[in-house]
């Protein structure tokens, strides 16, 4: 409700109206012991009828009063809410009368501070959550995050890990949030802050044991069949343990990994180098271009650990980046110091399903063509790219 309807009310035009009001107040906030439903719903209708033409003075004092009603008429309450937050004010830091309905109601049609108190409210419900994110302002999504009585769900999630691209200051509160899954970690890494980072790989990462053990013999079932079915390869290689790529070192100019962040150390990495340490580490150009581009660096831990680079290779390929390592003699440049802490912490197997993750997502599940040729079509997206985890997550990182 608009500030200046309510300024341009009529005032009370008699002393009779004045009591009048206070009158069915006190009637309507009666305990249910003392007065029949049939009266309060009727004296409600009396009442919300002369709230509409009175001042915010009276409403506030109605609202003041309902506010601990369980019993108040809930149209009357819907009305006093969505009025200035002077008036709605009580209620929505009190009332407990409201439903799920009532509060998504008031979020769409409140300002921003009945936005606020609402986010701040206990015990909160999914769909009232959801119509808080919906809205998109920073400031009540960090009230919704903020509060631990407000759960949120998946597809809220999804939403908020997309807002976070444009507002990565969300991004350490949606870390701490018990809601937040692997996907979601790994997509809101590339515009994390470091410290987010580290969270996200030493929290978020899993070590796949168990589907490596129990996917065995699909893999020597998928390899009798010369790996000819795209669904399953794509699924495998993601699980799979080895790392390094045996076929690209047989068929590379450089006799190892190894070799080849020697040889970008000594002249400097390029587009090709690029390809080729991508290919030795397993893994896709478009996914070696992503973490050897990334300014943080923490992904380049991830690619030295997980391929069982030792840690004078990190310094290398920091090198071959043209990247410092020290500031000054002896004193080493603070994002090369958190890069070798960030390599030191890691686990071999976190650091392979990491990069696994992303060369899943990013590489294998990214088909920049293929999204061209439906939105250039207008055909409507189909269930991969509306349901895929891998799908939302390219979609997230390289955009739509």
């Amino acid at each position: 409700m608009s500030e200046s309807s309510q300024s341009s009310a009529p005032k009370p035009q008699s002393a009779a109206q004045d009591a009048l009001v206070r009158r069915l107040i006190d009637v309507v906030a009666m305990p249910g012991s003392r007065i029949p439903p049939q009266d309060r719903a009727m004296a409600g209708d009396i009442l919300l009828d002369m709230l509409l033409h009175v001042t915010d003075r009276e409403r506030y004092l109605c609202a003041s009063r309902l506010a601990v009603c369980r019993d108040a008429p809930r149209r009357i309450l819907r009305y006093l809410a969505q009025c200035s937050f002077t008036v709605a004010r009580p209620l929505l830091e009190e009332s407990d009368a409201f439903d799920a309905c009532d509060l998504v109601e008031i979020v769409q049609n409140g300002t921003a501070e009945h936005r606020s108190v609402i986010a701040r409210r206990r015990n909160l419900c999914v769909s009232v959550t959801a119509s808080l994110v919906q809205v998109g302002e920073p400031h009540i999504v960090r009230e919704v995050l903020a509060n631990r009585n407000a759960p949120l769900s998946e597809a809220t999630f999804d939403r908020l890990i997309a807002l976070s691209r444009e507002e990565p200051s969300l991004c350490p509160v949606l870390a701490e949030r018990i809601e937040l899954r692997a996907s979601h970690a790994m997509a809101m890494f590339w515009w994390a802050d470091s410290a987010t980072r580290r969270k996200i790989l030493t929290r978020h990462a899993s070590e796949r044991s168990e589907m490596i053990a129990i996917c065995r013999d699909v893999f020597e079932m998928a390899a009798a069949e010369g790996w000819s079915d795209p669904v399953s390869r794509k699924a495998l290689q993601l699980i799979e343990r080895r790392q390094r790529n045996r076929g690209a070192i047989e068929r590379s100019p450089y006799d190892s990994l190894e070799g080849a962040v020697t040889a970008a150390a000594a002249s400097g990495i390029d587009g090709e180098l690029v390809q080729e340490i991508g290919y030795l580490a397993g893994i896709k150009p478009v996914t070696a271009a992503k973490i050897l581009s990334d300014p943080g660096g923490e992904g380049l831990a991830v690619l030295c650990k997980s391929t069982g680079l030792k840690r004078e290779y990190v310094r290398m390929m920091w090198t071959a980046l043209r990247r410092p390592i020290e500031d000054a003699p002896g004193e080493l440049n603070p994002v090369f110091a958190n890069v070798a802490e960030t390599y030191e912490v890691l686990s071999v197997a976190k650091a392979q399903t990491t990069l696994r993750y992303w060369n899943w997502s990013l590489s294998s599940a990214y088909s920049p063509g293929g999204l061209r040729q439906a939105q250039d079509m207008g055909t409507p997206a189909n269930e991969e790219m509306e349901y895929s985890t891998s799908q939302r997550t390219a979609r997230l990182v390289f955009g739509n």
